[in-house]
């Protein structure tokens, strides 16, 4: 059972309608806007929050969905950092590549340029193998060199590669001469498996006026050399055989432990 003050409400809300109701359409249109003109604000905002609600929505991306796409860029610019240093690493090359090809043809000798593929593993300084072989015109005994200085000698030939006994290797023995106004002569031969660098010259005459610092060369005897081809500079010389003869040891001018290109000289 409603109470009393229930009635009367439902009793205000009747006559109320009944009243406008009966009321002119032209008031009715008028109250109509005046009430929509106090609710419509609210349902605008209302409005206008669910959008930016829902655009919010769009815009927030899952969190597996950002490290997968951290992941790849890093992966990207790992990949991209890899290509640069390769372009740098090529363009060294194609630059030192530039430089013996210009030294080469400023040599009276016919050369031919190759790459180091193998280094001897038991005795590594002493022997390498090229990629040139019979069918390049490669023969043994040809000297081999690079722009800083004398190298070794063709050993052995196959057909696409062949090996290199180097300075300081005791089947590389080497006629050269002192450049300075005595222009004594020697032959260069090992000195020691310790100092790769370092050769030793013998057969030296016992008053040899040699001075560090002085170079030395081939002296263009023996057959397979051909005069002028710097070896190294004195270290220091002391007398040997009894006082009989001087030895001298020679640094190198050609660093045998970094060899990467090399020349055969095919004609002299």
């Amino acid at each position: 059972m409603f109470k009393r003050p229930h009635y009367i409400g439902l009793g205000l809300v009747v006559v109320l309608s009944l009243t406008i109701l009966n009321l002119p359409s032209q008031v009715v249109a008028r109250l109509k806007l005046g009430i929509g003109s106090i609710f419509l604000p609210g349902f605008g905002l209302a409005s206008s929050a669910h959008q930016v609600a829902g655009r919010a929505g769009d815009t927030i991306v899952p969190k597996s969905h950002l490290i997968t796409e951290n992941q790849v860029l890093r992966r990207e610019n790992q990949e991209l950092k890899i290509q640069a240093d390769h372009t740098k690493e090529i363009d060294r090359e194609n630059a030192r590549l530039r430089q013996l090809l210009g030294w080469q043809q400023q040599k009276p000798w016919k050369l031919k340029l190759g790459n180091v593929i193998l280094r001897e593993p038991a005795n590594w300084w002493r022997t390498v193998q090229i990629d040139l072989g019979s069918r390049d015109g490669i023969r043994i005994n040809m000297p081999v060199l690079t722009t800083d200085g004398l190298v070794g000698r063709i050993s052995w030939v196959s057909l696409a590669q062949s090996q290199v006994v180097l300075l300081g290797d005791p089947n590389c023995k080497v006629s050269a001469l002192v450049q300075n106004e005595s222009r004594v002569s020697g032959v260069i031969g090992p000195y020691g498996p310790i100092d790769g660098s370092l050769v030793s010259m013998t057969y030296l005459p016992p008053n040899a006026n040699v001075k560090p610092g002085q170079n030395i060369v081939t002296s263009g005897n023996g057959g397979i050399f051909p005069k002028e081809i710097i070896i190294g500079k004195i270290v220091d010389a002391r007398p040997a055989e009894f006082g009989l003869s001087t030895e001298a040891r020679v640094k190198l001018a050609a660093d045998l432990n970094s060899l990467e290109e090399v020349f055969v000289l095919i004609e002299k």
